[in-house]
């Protein structure tokens, strides 16, 4: 049987737990193994069968490091988790393919897609989800908010409140890209969608956000309300996508108004919370990749399943 690989483990120590489950709830005889460029301090390392170290996913020998650590530890299913990775991943993924590897990642086209939030605002609109206005440069209107089109985890984004708050560095800067304001009446959702090897949706849970920290949450419950009904049939039209996806929006219940911000093709932070709520996605996979099984459409998930998040140790003895 072949073993699955976890790319750039880091804190993730919840999505890994997951695949050991997954594995062991089916009898499998398969390791999961982990990469980081330092193993030793990253969490989820300590708790996979083995870790591994990598090179920085911008080093020119990433790929060739990463088919040769397949062939030789007898992988069969890749999952990355970070946005860097992703494009390089999706342009190599059927080499990796012709090996017998799976590479869990969209096609490259949509990658592209979700890497620039202003061709995501496109996608969006293509499947009638409604976005955030986008404004021009001279026709900016305020309050509005700022942030880099490709940008993830919020970093350098911000509110601008006033035209006094626009500064020549944010004007100057060709990724800032300025939309409209969602106001504190709307509530965020992130939704967590898996997209079977054919394309297909297969499930998706929405997830309402109630606290985040760092851009990632940490208070958040899963519901099946007027957001799962809008998007039901919308999500389908992702041309693409395969996997884990997971895609941002806002909500205002009592005015019917939905923002859809952005797209990520791979495993969200909050993720751990849709496993929780029965939205097995890891298990699936080896379901799929690696045990060959067709999958139907799962809508039996917990609604209403609260998560509330806090921090955990892993302790390494022996560490110099």
């Amino acid at each position: 049987m072949k073993n699955v690989l976890l790319l750039s483990a880091g804190r993730r120590v919840e999505l890994a737990q997951s695949f050991l489950a997954e594995i062991a709830e089916r009898n499998l005889d398969s390791r999961l193994l982990a990469t980081e460029m330092r193993p030793e301090t990253s969490a989820a390392c300590q708790i996979v069968h083995t870790a591994i170290k990598t090179p920085r996913v911008t080093d020119p020998s990433y790929v060739d490091f990463l088919l040769s650590t397949c062939l030789r530890e007898g992988i069969g299913l890749v999952v990355p988790t970070i946005d860097t990775e992703l494009l390089l991943l999706s342009q190599h993924r059927q080499m990796f393919a012709d090996e017998g590897i799976h590479v869990i990642i969209s096609d490259e086209s949509l990658v592209r897609i979700c890497r620039d939030k202003r061709l995501t605002a496109n996608l969006f609109t293509d499947i009638s989800i409604d976005t955030p206005k986008i404004f021009a440069r001279d026709a900016i209107k305020f309050p509005c908010f700022a942030k880099p089109y490709d940008g993830s985890c919020s970093i350098g984004a911000s509110i601008v409140s006033t035209p006094a708050m626009l500064s020549d560095a944010m004007l100057a800067d060709e990724k800032m890209m300025f939309m409209e304001l969602i106001d504190a009446s709307h509530q965020e959702y992130t939704v967590d969608a898996y997209y079977d090897r054919r394309g297909q949706l297969r499930c998706f849970v929405p997830r309402q956000r109630l606290e985040t920290r760092a851009g990632e949450v940490s208070k958040g419950v899963t519901r099946r309300n007027h957001v799962y009904h809008y998007l039901r049939d919308k999500l389908t039209r992702i041309q693409g996508a395969r996997g884990c996806i997971t895609l941002q929006l806002f909500s205002n219940q009592e005015t019917g108004r939905f923002a859809a911000l952005e797209i990520n093709p791979r495993f969200g932070g909050g993720y751990p919370l849709t496993y929780g709520a029965g939205a097995k996605y890891p298990g699936w996979l080896i379901d799929e990749y690696l045990l060959g099984h067709d999958l139907p459409f799962k809508e039996a998930w917990e609604a209403d399943l609260l998560m509330l998040r806090y921090d955990a140790k892993v302790l390494v003895h022996g560490y110099n």
